[in-house]
């Protein structure tokens, strides 16, 4: 059984339909920041990017020059995989309904060239609450479809609570895991990481590990602005060690904040669509989160810069088409801006 309250239940489709802006902007920091002045000689880039998922893509998504150009700046890019990678679905009518997630090995390739992300970059997530959607069996393909193409996955049991990945001189760890299950706990225990508390994560895996950066799978859906519990858990990981937080589940963009040396984006929406093909606009907004890690000796591991880049996925017939912000029509653009206001505070407010 899921572990979803019974009101968060409720309130799934009305927010879907109509994404929540309650909350306000204070607290939080502008969507682009600049930590060090001057910047560091050497630096590492990351690029965090939100889910994937094949539910609203027949076939590979269109990309605009800019986003491709964007990622292709990274030495290393993360995201969350929502959807298990199975050639044949066993929940068929569910996976037919959008409520069972699936993507075929061939739509990820496809998908992932159409966007520009070399699968030797792609660090991908399987802590999310879908990832178990096709069962045990597709838990097993998926597991073995990545490592067949060559990506590097996080959030496994097997692997234990920090994966560590080496980004030009620098070696990073990743702690991923979920809050969140759409099945028994039983499917998840020893497969999926669910422990959410730094303290219990053994201090010997994040050992000589320049920055631990964190991915969880947290936060209610639709909601632009994250819970209080949500607050409380980012300011425990940055009291424990953890120097950048990137998160997911929300499906719409939420704020960015610093905790002291820590910067933590809340939520980044999707990459691509994993709720339903047609879908209100604001939960088509998508962030593409760069961050610029230093790699000079005496501030070694420390973020330098930051920033969130908009995107949104536009439907294009049986796919989605991605475009940055500032290449849409007036119209969308401004809708799009105005709740980007409203969830970002300006550099000068």
């Amino acid at each position: 059984m899921s572990n979803y309250p019974l009101s968060y239940k409720l309130s799934w489709l009305p927010r879907f339909l109509k994404p929540s802006l309650k909350g306000d902007a204070d607290g939080f920091t502008p969507a682009s920041a600049t930590l060090m002045d001057p910047p560091p000689r050497q630096t590492v880039r990351l690029a965090f990017v939100g889910d994937i998922s094949a539910v609203a893509n027949r076939s590979a998504p269109e990309c605009d020059p800019a986003i491709k150009a964007l990622l292709d700046t990274a030495d290393l890019i993360i995201g969350n995989c929502e959807s298990p990678v199975v050639d044949r679905p066993s929940a068929v009518l569910g996976t037919k309904l959008g409520t069972h997630h699936a993507m075929s090995e061939r739509f990820l390739v496809e998908a992932l060239a159409a966007v520009g992300i070399g699968r030797e970059k792609l660090v991908l997530s399987l802590a999310n609450n879908h990832v178990f959607d096709q069962g045990v069996a597709g838990f097993d393909a998926t597991v073995a479809a990545l490592k067949r193409l060559g990506i590097r996955t996080i959030g496994l049991a097997a692997n234990g609570p920090i994966q560590r990945f080496a980004a030009g001189p620098l070696a990073l760890g990743f702690a991923a895991f979920t809050l969140w299950r759409n099945a028994d706990e039983s499917l998840f225990a020893g497969r999926v990481l669910m422990e959410s508390d730094p303290a219990r994560w053994p201090r010997e895996a994040s050992a000589g590990v320049d920055l631990l950066c964190a991915v969880p799978h947290w936060d209610w859906e639709f909601r632009h602005f994250p819970r209080a519990a949500t607050l409380a858990l980012a300011r425990r990981l940055a009291g424990q060690g953890v120097g950048l937080i990137a998160g997911h589940h929300a499906h719409v963009v939420q704020p960015v904040q610093r905790i002291g040396e820590a910067i933590v984006a809340y939520g980044l929406g999707d990459f691509l669509g994993t709720a339903f093909a047609r879908q209100p606009w604001p939960g088509r907004i998508g962030g593409i989160f760069v961050v610029d890690v230093s790699a000079d000796a005496e501030t070694r591991g420390a973020v330098a810069a930051c920033r969130l880049h908009p995107f949104v996925r536009l439907r294009a017939g049986d796919h989605e088409r991605l475009v940055p912000v500032e290449m849409l029509e007036d119209g969308m653009r401004r809708k799009v801006e105005g709740r980007l206001r409203a969830i970002f505070p300006s550099p000068t407010r």
